[in-house]
Formats: structure tokens, C-alpha cells, sequence
């Protein structure tokens, strides 16, 4: 199927643009009234995950009000260690928890890489009939946690302020640690592949916890395990291949490694410039991001004003080119932001590049 807008995967391979492709990490999500529906019709957040059709319905939601360059599949990254018998539930107003956590080494002898069509068939059935419904109109972006970020909920049993029981397992015994993430990151590229196979048009990991890391511990604990994505992944041939993204909330220590692991993209948040991270990468891959999500709480003048900054750094540090650029923000959208302000930022990203 041809793709009528095809920018945003141009951009990945860092190929010519006629403007900036933005999408934007949550855009389908609570801030959307008619998300909020949906979700109340399904019932529970799972429920809504768990139903192709509702999971369709949810990608394609922020798409029908704005100019997006991309749809992201709605889904949720603890699909995985669901599916690996964990036991995924959420707690009103407390979020994900596991019925059985990763406590032990006897636990994680008990893991293996689940079954893709057995466990994860409500995935693939999504992407495939979100595909169907996009007919061409957009690239579809499948994606995974990154194995650390899994890793912490898993062994924390939900989120966690300070991953104390996963950063004192690493300390302590970091043989079982490494065993836990071999085995996880196996899933993630079982299940990115099958993603891709079903017929999602570029792959994003979210390393959203390597940031808590210590160099040091980053260093052991969750790079090896995304150089090793990128590295193994199967990713098609040709003009068909899917593009990864490897996206890090705070991941600016650690750009040029990132850039060396063979991934397409770098997603990254905002605390290092696009100007920056361009010039310390070398055009080696494309780059995505970063504007600071709490910019959508601002003017309407003042949102237009950091993309415009945003877009004009990333240019002068790419020799006035905008090509191998993907406007996102740094991280996920709130439940509490204005739609209204979320097209002002997209209609400025496209207004501004155009130029």
C-alpha cells in the first residue's frame, strides 16, 4: 500500500522533506474527550488495550483533529511481562501493579518469551486493522519498553519514586540482573518483529527509566540491552524496512553511544538542545524531539515561539537543513492539556518548516 504521507519515515531515513513531521508521544490519550468515552464505554483502561477494535478506534482519535505526520498504536509497554505471567492490573489513581513480581531468582528462572499469538495476538490483530483503517494516510509506529524500563516495573511490582528493590537487585546480584534483561529483551524483539510483521512502519523502544540510572550502572545495565535491539531486530528490506527509534528520558550523557548502536533515530527529552545533540551525533542518525511537554500549558504565543526555536536550532546545526528531524515532545502528554494547544503546536511545526 502507498503511503500518501510518507515525511515522517523520509525523515527517519534522514531523506529530503518538503516540511518537519511531527507526532507526539501520548497523542492518543486522556486529554481527548472522546478518548474519554471510549474508555468509559470499555471500562477499564485493559479492556480498551485488549480490544482491536477499541485500540483502533483510540490510534485514530487525535488523527481525525490533527495534522499528524504518524499514528502511534495505543497500547500500553507492560503488555510484555503480561503476557511473561505477571499479572497486569491497575489501581485507580495509583497505576500499573503486578499480581507477581520479580522478587527472586527462582522468579526469574521461571520467565520465557511468550508466545506472540498466543499472549500478544489483541497486538498484532490491532496493528493490523489499524492499517487497514489508515489506508495509506499515515506511517503506523509500533513499539516496546526498553528491557531496564520493563525490568523496573517488574521487579518494583508497578511504578516506583526511588526503584530501590530493581537498582538493589543490580547492585546485589547483577548475574540474575543480567538474566532478567537477557530474557526481556528476547521478548521486546520478538515482539517488535511481530509488530512489524503485522504491519507497523517504524518500531520505537521506550527506555523511560534509563535515566535513573548511574552512568556506570546505564552503562551495564540498559545500553548493551538496546545496542542489542538494534542490532538483532529484523527490520525488512528496502523501501519496506521499519526504522527504529530509540527514545531515552534522560539519555543526553549518553548520545554518541546511542548513535553508534545502529538504530535509525534517537528520541530524546528536553534536556539537552536539538542543536546539541545534532552536532554531537554527526548526522549519524535522525533525531527526534524534544520540546518540554509543560509548554503546552503555556500562551498560545509561546508555544509557537520554543517550536520555532526548537526547529530553527536543530536547522542551524544541520547546515540550515531540517531533514533527519522529527518534531516530538520530550516526553508523554497529560491528561490535563488543551487539544486546542496541541494544534497550535502541530500547525506551527508544519507552518514553520514549510518555509
Amino acid at each position: 500500500m502507498d503511503l500518501r504521507n510518507d515525511r515522517f519515515l523520509r525523515a527517519l531515513r534522514r531523506q529530503p522533506v518538503d516540511r518537519s513531521p511531527v507526532w507526539l508521544m501520548r497523542q492518543a490519550g486522556r486529554y481527548l474527550p472522546e478518548y474519554r468515552e471510549t474508555r468509559r464505554r470499555a471500562g477499564s483502561f485493559l479492556a480498551m488495550a485488549k480490544n482491536p477494535e477499541l485500540a483502533c478506534e483510540v490510534t485514530l482519535q487525535p488523527l481525525r483533529r490533527f495534522e499528524l505526520d504518524a499514528a502511534i498504536l495505543f497500547s500500553d509497554i507492560l503488555t510484555v511481562p503480561d503476557a511473561m505471567g505477571l499479572g497486569l492490573y491497575f489501581v485507580e489513581g495509583e497505576g500499573p501493579k503486578f499480581e507477581r513480581p520479580v522478587r527472586s531468582e527462582a522468579d526469574i528462572a521461571r520467565l520465557a518469551v511468550p508466545d506472540m499469538q498466543e499472549k500478544l495476538g489483541y497486538v498484532t490483530d490491532a496493528v493490523r486493522l489499524i492499517r487497514r483503517e489508515l489506508d495509506g494516510a499515515v506511517p503506523l509506529i509500533g513499539f516496546s519498553g526498553s528491557p531496564w524500563t520493563l525490568a523496573c516495573y517488574m521487579v518494583e511490582g508497578g511504578g516506583s519514586d526511588n526503584h530501590g528493590r530493581v537498582k538493589a537487585l543490580a547492585l546485589e546480584n547483577p548475574k540474575a540482573m543480567h538474566r532478567l534483561l537477557a530474557v526481556v529483551t528476547d521478548a521486546v524483539i520478538a515482539y517488535l518483529d511481530a509488530q512489524r510483521r503485522a504491519g507497523a512502519q517504524a518500531l520505537q523502544v521506550f527506555d523511560t527509566w534509563g535515566g535513573v540510572l548511574a552512568p556506570h550502572l546505564y552503562r551495564e545495565f540498559s545500553l548493551p540491552y538496546l545496542t542489542r535491539i538494534a542490532a538483532e531486530l529484523p527490520r525488512g528490506d528496502g523501501a519496506q524496512a521499519a526504522p527504529l527509534i530509540l527514545f531515552g528520558k534522560g539519555n543526553a550523557p549518553y548520545l554518541e553511544a546511542l548513535a553508534g548502536s545502529g538504530a535509525e533515530a534517537i528520541g530524546m527529552d528536553w534536556t539537552v538542545s536539538l542543536g546539541e545533540a545534532r552536532r554531537r551525533t554527526g548526522g549519524k542518525v535522525a533525531l527526534q524531539g524534544n520540546l518540554d511537554p509543560a509548554t503546552l500549558y503555556a500562551s498560545p504565543e509561546a508555544i509557537r515561539a520554543e517550536v520555532v526555536r526548537a526547529l530553527d536550532d536543530y536547522a542551524a546545526a544541520n547546515g540550515g537543513s531540517r531533514d533527519g528531524h522529527v518534531f516530538n515532545l520530550g516526553h508523554g502528554m497529560s491528561p490535563d492539556m488543551d487539544p486546542d494547544r496541541v494544534r497550535i503546536l502541530v500547525d506551527t511545526v508544519h507552518a514553520h518548516s514549510a518555509r
